[in-house]
């Protein structure tokens, strides 16, 4: 999943992002790195911190032209049809008694 926490540092108005990034040892000694959620954004390194540069500069040069905004759309769910009959008898002064014999029988059938 991707950590977007973007954030104006006041004094130069720069937008900062954040990124979650899964960082593995391969087998060959070198270091792999990929930004969780993007997996074209990746970069292999001779250390953590190198491929962790190289990932940086990747992710700077696809951000330089494009821009994150957040896109709203319509849910095609219909209301869920539970939702009608939810808390129909909460009023009922019988209510208790039928939970009460309910919780009887099932103690009962799980002895």
């Amino acid at each position: 999943m991707i950590s977007f926490s973007p954030s104006i540092n006041s004094d130069n108005n720069i937008s900062k992002l954040t990124y979650s990034v899964l960082i593995e040892s391969e087998e060959d000694g070198q270091f792999f790195a990929v930004v969780l959620g993007l997996s074209d954004c990746k970069s292999y390194g001779k250390t953590e911190n190198e491929a962790l540069e190289n990932l940086q500069q990747l992710l700077q040069k696809r951000l330089q032209n494009s821009k994150i905004v957040t896109l709203e759309i319509n849910s095609s769910q219909t209301d869920n049809p539970w939702t009608k009959v939810v808390g129909m008898y909460k009023d009922n002064p019988l209510f208790d008694e039928v939970l009460a014999d309910i919780e009887t029988e099932r103690t009962q059938l799980n002895a």
